[in-house]
């Protein structure tokens, strides 16, 4: 029958759902009738083929135990081969119920207490939570926002860091979130060539590897041999084809000895096997979902390219910095001589907008906002007029 969930623009009810993007607004401290623009999962319908996929597989009726074979192999393997060029082979994958999940694995089995653990901010607030949680101390090699209005690594803090802090783990976000880096081979390469000269592990979070819109993402892994040595790439099929709560990620570890200690840990965690459900969508997504991605990835392409436009337009004050990649935009809002935290209060409670404050991202953040255009577009254009009316004052 072919795809059929290409309409991007249908406004999808999700209110009444267990949303945690729409239904606990008011238990997070958000005003019940918020427009939320926040958590990272698509307002768009998944791709029919999932669909379909699912709804034979419930049909079923029993759900018990479930693992994954070589057909579930092939279809990881096949999109990394023809999306990112890498050829991976069945051994190095492990799969994770998430990629955050996987970090939270990676400290416990490569660090001890009191160790410290390496992140870039403005970096995915969860990267933060998971190194301190875990009773590690947190290091930023802060990432520098240049006149080119992008985002770029500050290489001689980055070895001071690891060197001073006895670093032996890096938590690395690449695309990254959120500011849009889509990093360079060239940039790549200097990061793991420091880290391989002060022996430090890379824990590459590529989640957001297939939405770039200028450039292209490299697999970290993919850019030397000893990188790929000295690596673990996370990935998923969470945030390119929607089904994040299906809580499957795939773990790619080409080392073997990485590998084994990797999997000890997620073994004490208690993790063994995934949902029957995730591992359906996960494998059609890659099987099939080619269509659809390449179609929601050109209308989120357009969603930026419409922010943008409008914040040049309507938004004096306010920035959108530059990036390449992924559907969250980074919005800095300090040329509106605004205190930020006056800035969150209007966004909040006079526009009725529930984003994400830069403030959570490290205090690299501070006056900056988040938001996500994996939505409809008439959402998105509500979004800015309610800054517009309600923000720039």
């Amino acid at each position: 029958m072919g795809e059929r969930n290409l309409d991007f623009d249908e406004i999808i009810e999700r209110r009444g759902t267990d949303s945690l993007k729409y239904d606990f607004a008011v238990r997070r401290g958000y005003p019940a009738d918020v427009l939320p623009l926040w958590v990272a999962d698509m307002d768009i319908r998944v791709s029919s083929y999932i669909e379909d996929a699912l709804i034979d597989r419930t049909r079923h009726g029993i759900f018990g135990y479930t693992e994954t074979g070589e057909a579930y192999f092939r279809a990881v393997a096949g999109w990394m081969k023809r999306r990112h060029d890498w050829d991976i082979k069945p051994n190095w994958l492990i799969k994770t119920p998430g990629v955050v999940f996987a970090l939270a694995t990676a400290i416990k089995a490569f660090t001890e207490k009191g160790d410290a653990v390496l992140i870039q901010q403005p970096v995915y607030y969860p990267f933060s939570e998971v190194i301190e949680d875990n009773d590690r101390v947190l290091v930023s090699n802060d990432l520098v926002l240049g006149d080119d209005n992008r985002y770029h690594i500050d290489y001689e803090d980055l070895e001071e860091k690891i060197v001073s802090n006895n670093v032996k783990l890096f938590l690395f976000c690449s695309p990254q979130n959120p500011t849009s880096r889509v990093f360079t081979v060239e940039e790549l390469e200097r990061v793991g060539d420091i880290c391989l000269k002060h022996g430090v592990l890379v824990v590459s979070d590529e989640i957001h590897n297939d939405f770039v819109f200028e450039g292209k993402h490299t697999v970290f892994a993919k850019v030397k041999p000893e990188f790929e040595e000295n690596s673990i790439i996370c990935t998923s099929a969470s945030k390119t084809f929607n089904i994040a709560s299906m809580l499957i990620s795939n773990i790619i570890i080409p080392n073997a000895t990485i590998r084994r200690r990797f999997r000890r840990e997620v073994a004490a965690s208690g993790m063994s096997q995934l949902s029957a459900l995730g591992i359906v969508a996960t494998q059609t997504a890659y099987e099939k979902g080619d269509e659809w991605y390449e179609k929601v990835h050109a209308y989120i392409a357009d969603n930026i390219a419409f922010v943008k436009e409008y914040v040049r337009q309507y938004l004096p004050g306010v920035k959108v910095i530059d990036g390449e990649g992924t559907f969250l935009m980074w919005l800095d809002f300090r040329g509106l001589g605004i205190d930020p935290k006056e800035v969150d209060r209007r966004i909040i409670h006079e526009a009725k907008l529930w984003l994400d404050s830069g403030n959570i991202f490290g205090k690299t953040g501070a006056g900056f906002q988040r938001i996500n255009v994996a939505i409809p577009r008439a959402t998105v254009k509500e979004c800015l007029d309610r800054i517009r009316d309600h923000v720039i004052y």
